[in-house]
């Protein structure tokens, strides 16, 4: 891609109320516009990290066994009122409702456990279709009332929600665990350390439910935690104080951490499929009521915390795993028509180059570069070539050296894999 080209290029100025990092920098480097308050669009750039982000979360629940579709994100009342959250003042405050020309009334998806349940009535039958586990990825709205920090609180954001129904309340739980398990490798592929967090249910369920933290000094969520054991919970339900010893190992100390949730995982019971009269045939012969739960990851909220996460003062720092382009081809003065040849001879060996081609000053160029954070730069000049080939360069640390260009694709690849 030509950066010359490319829609979204970097900002000189930011609005001021852009203060959290993640909104300073997507904004400046060209990743996300404001439509209005708490409404982004994902340029170019943007979305290309959040398909990548997208696709870990695919490859991971595709291994649970769940399968993908897509549902709709306009919902009739009727199926809201199945289950009496449409009126539900907790439900009302955060979802869009409104009639159309005909007074027909609809609501704007936040969450799809009454579609979701819906489907099973017209699927499921018997013990033997069960468990079901399906997924998508979707716009969620949610009618936040001080939408902030970029990404991190939209009132549109897109959400991969996840529902699985069993048999039994033992099924559902081991499944329960086992997507907790790939939420953490999800977001350790993508550069995360998160916390799993015990917290209250909210407008899901009245059961304890878990959410997944991300330490870091930006997040609006308090939560208590053990460093020396597992121990975590949100401090809506956590009953003591910092520095108590930990209720759980009785040997760490009790600290308390702003963080951001990027995930959550519910078990809701059998609470909906009650309420909407879905039921399976057992093995027995007796008419029983599956047992549901839900799970839910924010990719645009996870774009928002790697960069909360992975940055410096001179820009965003990429996880491997999550860059946008490959590399970062930079060519200054001296190095243009050797930059041309490279840049085709790179794309036609199947690697993802972002290409500065634009005739801008040296410094410009190299700002813009640690800006964007690509974690590999290949910077064409005169100064390199006379030095017998390219600079080769990592974002994460800065570390370079003149490589020739016969050893580029080796060089590149020895720095992804170090």
């Amino acid at each position: 891609m030509r950066y010359s080209k490319l829609l979204g290029r970097s900002l000189r100025d930011i609005p001021k109320e852009a203060e959290a990092p993640s909104h300073r920098l997507l904004l400046k480097a060209g990743y996300i516009d404001q439509l209005m308050a708490g409404s982004w669009t994902l340029l170019p750039l943007g979305w290309r990290v959040v398909s990548k982000i997208n696709q870990i979360i695919r490859e991971e629940m595709d291994k649970t066994g769940a399968q993908e579709m897509l549902m709709p994100l306009m919902h009739p009342k009727e199926i809201w009122n199945k289950t009496g959250r449409w009126d539900d003042p907790r439900v009302k405050e955060i979802m869009y409702q409104f009639k159309d020309q005909r007074g027909k009334e609809f609501g704007l998806s936040f969450t799809h456990e009454e579609v979701v349940m819906d489907l099973l009535g017209k699927h499921i039958h018997s013990y033997k279709d069960l468990p079901v586990k399906v997924y998508h990825f979707s716009t969620k709205f949610r009618n936040e009332p001080r939408p902030r920090g970029g990404l991190l609180r939209a009132r549109e954001f897109l959400m991969k929600d996840l529902y699985s129904a069993h048999v039994s309340k033992e099924d559902m739980y081991k499944y329960y665990w086992e997507v907790k398990d790939s939420y953490l490798t999800a977001f350790s592929r993508m550069g995360l350390a998160a916390k799993v967090v015990e917290a209250a249910g909210g407008v899901f369920t009245e059961n304890c439910t878990h959410e997944f933290q991300v330490l870091t000094s930006g997040g609006e969520d308090s939560i208590f935690y053990c460093p020396s054991c597992d121990f975590a919970q949100n401090k809506e339900i956590f009953e003591g104080k910092e520095g108590q010893k930990c209720p759980k190992c009785k040997k760490g100390i009790i600290k308390i951490s702003n963080a951001i949730e990027v995930g959550n995982i519910f078990p809701l019971g059998k609470k909906y499929a009650k309420a909407m009269g879905v039921t399976f045939t057992d093995s027995d012969g007796s008419q029983k009521y599956p047992w549901f739960a839900s799970y839910g990851i924010g990719p645009t909220r996870v774009l928002a915390t790697v960069v909360e996460v992975h940055h410096d003062k001179k820009g965003i720092i990429w996880p491997k795993e999550l860059t946008p382009f490959d590399v970062h081809l930079v060519s200054l003065e001296g190095g243009q028509e050797a930059a041309e040849a490279l840049y085709e001879a790179m794309e036609r060996a199947g690697l993802e180059v972002l290409f500065d081609d634009r005739d801008e000053s040296a410094g410009v160029k190299l700002s813009d570069s640690d800006l964007i954070g690509i974690p590999v730069r290949v910077l064409v000049s005169r100064k390199s070539l006379g030095a017998g080939g390219v600079e080769v360069s990592r974002r994460v640390d800065g570390t370079s050296e003149v490589v020739s260009a016969e050893h580029l694709a080796d060089k590149i690849k020895e720095f992804y894999e170090s």
